[in-house]
C-alpha cells in the first residue's frame, strides 16, 4: 500500500534520514518512535507528499486513499459544526447529488423502454451500489456518533466552528478525517487535545478500524493498545520491531545486550591479535603470520555500540515543610461573565503528600480549578484557604509559550533565581539538555519541547511543597516523560496534575478528582479503576434515562438476564478468544522472522551467494503467504467474536 525506498533527507550538514526503507501493508498498525526532532512528523509528511526529500522513492497504491492529521493547530470558521464535518464526506455527497439528478431525469422520460432510459437506470443502480458500500445511508448517524464520541454535545452541532478553541478544532479535523475512512490513516499526536473519555472512545474506534494506521504518539498506553509494529527512527536510521511499544522496549534492550556482548568479544579478540602482532612484528620467522593477521583485522566488520540518547536528569528539591492540610475549599463558586458557573459549590480538602490527578471533559473546569488552587485566579463566592506554610508552584499548558521570546534560557532562569549561583543554574539547565551555547539561545528560536523543558527547569529553583501541573507532558518525548514521572513520584510534597496520559499519571497518583457539570467527584486509585467505575456509572445512567420509574422491576429482571447472557458469552467466547490470542502470537513470531529476512535481503552483499539469496527469497514469499493466511484467519475469528458480542452482550 505504501513503500518507501532509500529515502534521504538532509537539513544542512545534518542527515535526518539515511536510506530509510519502510513498507506499510493494508491492515498494518505501525507506530513511529524516537526522540523529539528524530523525524517522525517529517516521515508522515513524506508519505503524504507534503515534504520534498533529497533522494529515494515513495510508491503508493493507486487504489488507496490517504488521510493525515498533523500536529499543527488549525483555524476553522464560517460553517456550523455539523456542516463542517458533513461537507468533508465529498465522495458520498457527490454520489448523492448525482443520484438526485438521475432521479429527476428518470422522472422526465416518457419512453420507459428506450435504450437511453435503460442506460441511465444502469448508471443509477451502480451509483446506488457505491452509495451503499460507502454507507451513505448511515452518514447522518455516523457524523453524530463521531462528534459525540469526540466529546461534542448535541446542542453544539449548530454552532459556528469559529467559536471553538484550538483543541476542539483539532477534534473537528479528526472527525472529518474519520468520516472519510481512508485506506491509510496517518496520525501525528492525535491524543494531545483529547480528554479521558474521548481518548478511550477514540482508542476503541481505532482498534476496530479496517484500514492501515501509522501513528506518532508519546502516550505509551495508547501505542501499546493500537500498534502491532514499531519503527524507531534514531540518528537517521529506521529500525523495525515486530510488536507494540512494550515489545519494542524489551526487544531493544535484548538487542543492545547482545550487541554489547558481541562488542566485548570482538574487542577481546582484537586485543589478542594486536598482542600477537606487537610481540612478533620484528621477527622474520613470523612476518607472514603477522601480515596475515593485520589484513584479517582490516577486513573485520567492526561492531559499533549505539550512542545512547541523552536524557533529562533531575529531581525536585526537598519540599518545604507544611501543615497536614494544604488547601481547603468550601462551597466555592466560579463563573465567567456572571452567567456560567464553571465551578458550583465546590468543597475540597487536600492533604500533605497527596498525589492527585484532575480529569474531566475539556471545558469542564479542570484548568480553572487548578488556577484557583494555585492562587492565580479569583473565585466568585465561597472560600479557599491555604494551610500552614504552603508554597505552591504552577505549571500551565501555555506557560512555556508566554515566556519573553527576546530573552535567553539563562536569563529566564536568572529571573527566578532563589540563591543558585551561575554554575548551579547552568547545571540545572544541563540536566534539561541545555548545554554550552544552548543556554544563550533566545526563547523565540526554541522548539515547543525545549520551551516546556525550560519552564519545568524554572520550577526546580523555586522552593515549594505544592506542585500544580496543567498538561506538563504535551511537548515532552517518551524518555523525558519517564524522567519527569520518576521525579514527581519521588517528590516529598503534594502534586496535582491535569493530564489525560493514563500511563504517566498512574506512575504518580493515588487519587483522581473528576470535574463534571460544575461539581467534583473523588475516586481513590489509578486511572484504570476510575475508568471502570465511569463505564459502570455511564451504563447505569443510560439505563435510568431510557426507562421510566414504573419499569424498575422490568429493569431489574433485565439486569438478571444480562448477567446470564454475560456468563454464557464468557463460556462460549473463551475458545474464540484463545484462538485469536494464539493467532496473534503466531503472527508476531512470523512478523519478527519477516523483519529479519528483510534486513538480510537489504544487505549490500546479499546477492553474492546466489543459492543463499534464492533460498531466502523463497522463505520470504512462503512467510508472506503464511502471514496473509493467518491474518485472514484472525479476521474470521474476530468477526465470530463480534457476532457473539452482538448476540449475547448487545441485546
Amino acid at each position: 500500500m505504501v513503500i518507501l525506498e532509500n529515502i534521504n533527507v538532509n537539513f544542512g550538514t545534518r542527515k535526518l534520514f539515511d536510506d530509510v526503507n519502510l513498507r506499510v501493508g493494508g491492515k498494518d498498525r505501525l507506530s513511529l518512535v524516537g526522540v523529539n526532532g528524530a523525524g517522525k512528523s517529517t516521515l508522515l509528511k513524506v508519505i503524504m507528499g507534503l515534504f520534498n526529500y533529497d533522494s529515494g522513492k515513495v510508491i503508493k497504491s493507486r487504489h488507496s486513499t490517504y488521510g493525515y492529521l498533523p500536529q499543527e493547530t488549525v483555524r476553522l470558521k464560517g460553517k456550523i459544526l455539523y456542516d463542517e464535518v458533513y461537507d468533508s464526506a465529498d465522495n458520498i455527497k457527490s454520489i448523492e447529488d448525482e443520484l438526485r439528478e438521475i432521479e429527476n431525469e428518470l422522472k422526465s422520460f416518457e419512453d420507459k423502454e428506450s435504450e437511453d432510459y435503460m442506460d441511465l437506470l444502469t448508471t443509477y443502480s451502480e451509483l446506488q451500489e457505491q452509495f451503499t458500500l460507502l454507507e451513505g445511508h448511515k452518514l447522518k448517524s455516523k457524523i453524530e456518533k463521531l462528534l459525540i464520541g469526540l466529546g461534542f454535545e448535541n446542542d453544539e452541532f449548530g454552532k459556528d466552528v469559529g467559536i471553538f478553541s484550538g483543541g476542539w478544532q483539532m477534534r473537528i479535523e479528526l472527525a472529518k478525517l474519520l468520516l472519510k475512512n481512508p485506506s491509510v490513516l496517518l496520525l501525528d499526536e492525535p491524543t494531545n487535545h483529547l480528554d479521558f473519555e474521548s481518548l478511550v472512545w477514540f482508542e476503541k474506534y481505532l482498534i476496530g478500524y479496517k484500514g492501515a494506521i501509522v501513528l506518532v504518539s508519546h502516550d505509551k498506553e495508547f501505542l501499546n493498545n493500537i500498534s502491532r509494529k514499531t519503527a524507531e527512527i534514531h540518528n537517521g536510521v529506521l529500525t523495525m520491531f515486530g510488536g507494540n511499544y512494550a515489545f519494542y522496549v524489551s526487544e531493544k534492550e535484548k538487542r543492545r545486550e547482545m550487541l554489547e556482548n558481541q562488542f566485548r568479544n570482538q574487542q577481546k579478540y582484537l586485543q589478542q591479535q594486536e598482542k600477537f602482532i606487537e610481540r612478533f612484528r620484528y621477527k622474520a620467522t613470523k612476518a607472514r603470520a603477522v601480515q596475515s593477521r593485520i589484513k584479517m583485522i582490516e577486513k573485520i566488520d567492526k561492531v559499533e555500540l549505539e550512542q545512547e540518547t541523552e536524557k533529562i536528569k533531575f529531581r525536585f528539591p526537598p519540599a518545604v515543610h507544611s501543615g497536614r492540610i494544604l488547601v481547603e475549599m468550601s462551597d466555592l463558586t466560579k463563573s465567567y461573565d456572571g452567567i456560567k458557573n464553571v465551578l458550583d459549590g465546590i468543597s475540597l480538602s487536600i492533604e500533605r503528600g497527596e498525589k492527585i490527578a484532575v480529569v474531566g471533559k475539556n471545558g469542564a473546569g479542570k484548568s480553572t480549578l487548578t488556577r484557583i488552587l494555585a492562587g492565580i485566579e479569583n473565585y466568585n463566592s465561597g472560600g479557599m484557604k491555604y494551610g500552614y506554610n504552603v508554597v505552591p508552584r504552577y505549571f500551565a499548558q501555555n506557560q512555556a509559550e508566554e515566556m519573553d521570546e527576546s530573552k535567553t534560557a539563562f536569563e529566564i532562569m536568572l529571573e527566578v533565581n532563589s540563591g543558585e549561583n551561575v554554575t548551579g543554574i547552568r547545571n540545572i539547565l544541563g540536566g534539561f539538555l541545555f548545554h554550552g551555547d544552548d543556554v544563550d539561545k533566545k526563547i523565540g528560536v526554541l522548539s515547543g519541547g525545549e520551551k516546556s523543558r525550560l519552564a519545568l527547569a524554572k520550577m526546580l529553583i523555586e522552593p515549594s511543597n505544592l506542585l500544580i501541573l496543567d498538561e506538563p507532558t504535551n511537548h515532552l518525548d517518551i524518555h523525558s516523560k519517564e524522567v519527569l514521572q520518576k521525579a514527581l513520584s519521588g517528590y516529598e510534597g503534594t502534586v496535582i496534575i491535569v493530564s489525560h496520559d493514563r500511563e504517566f499519571i498512574d506512575g504518580i497518583i493515588d487519587k483522581i478528582i473528576e470535574v463534571k457539570k460544575g461539581g467534583i467527584k473523588t475516586y481513590i486509585g489509578k486511572s484504570s479503576e476510575y475508568l471502570n467505575v465511569l463505564e459502570t456509572e455511564n451504563a447505569e445512567q443510560e439505563q435510568k434515562e431510557a426507562k421510566p420509574e414504573k419499569e424498575i422491576s422490568a429493569q431489574y429482571k433485565e439486569g438478571i438476564e444480562n448477567k446470564k447472557r454475560k456468563k454464557e458469552f464468557t463460556k462460549i467466547a473463551a475458545p474464540v478468544k484463545k484462538k485469536i490470542s494464539e493467532i496473534e502470537k503466531e503472527l508476531g513470531e512470523l512478523e519478527r522472522k519477516k523483519i529479519y529476512l528483510e534486513q538480510e535481503m537489504s544487505k549490500t552483499d546479499f546477492f553474492k551467494d546466489s543459492d543463499f539469496a534464492v533460498e531466502i527469497k523463497f522463505e520470504y514469499l512462503d512467510l508472506s503467504q503464511k502471514i496473509e493466511n493467518l491474518t485472514a484467519s484472525w479476521e474470521k475469528e474476530a468477526e465470530n467474536l463480534s457476532e457473539l458480542e452482538k448476540k449475547y452482550l448487545n441485546n
